[in-house]
């Protein structure tokens, strides 16, 4: 119940100092795609997963969200709230990247995946592309991922 209200406060307020942040709330994991390692906040909850990256103003480099969804379906993302400029690969039950979407920050147009998808990660804008990373590739360790709740 604190975590949850904790969470709340921090979102209306959009304070992130060190007192007021979403990494000591939400699970975290550790993937790779290649050489790339990536830091990841699991959104597992339908809460977390609502509430995602909104009101952060900004994200270290290697750092992203991944969002476990309930079930593969053509899943969709928007940015209402959220502040960072962030791309949006949309993965299948294996890790392999669909697509992978720009997102422009405080927008509400929505971007979605072409296939069903089981996972999203979100990283800042352009990370996958500076990467040379695109659909058929695969995250590995999505399999350590957390069940949704």
């Amino acid at each position: 119940m604190w975590r949850e209200m904790k969470r709340l406060v921090c979102a209306l307020l959009g304070l992130f100092s060190a007192s007021c942040t979403w990494a000591e709330s939400m699970p975290k994991i550790e993937l790779s795609i290649g050489m790339y390692r990536i830091d990841a906040e699991v959104a597992v909850t339908e809460e977390d997963r609502m509430l995602g990256l909104m009101y952060r103003t900004k994200m270290p480099p290697e750092h992203g969200m991944l969002f476990v969804f309930d079930q593969a379906a053509t899943h969709c993302m928007w940015m209402k709230n959220t502040r960072l400029p962030l791309s949006v690969a949309f993965l299948d039950e294996t890790g392999r990247i669909l697509n992978i979407e720009d997102m422009a920050p405080q927008t509400e147009d929505s971007h979605c995946a072409v296939k069903p998808a089981r996972f999203a990660l979100e990283m800042n804008r352009g990370w996958f592309k500076e990467k040379g990373l695109e659909a058929g590739q695969r995250i590995d360790g999505i399999e350590r991922a957390p069940k949704p709740q």
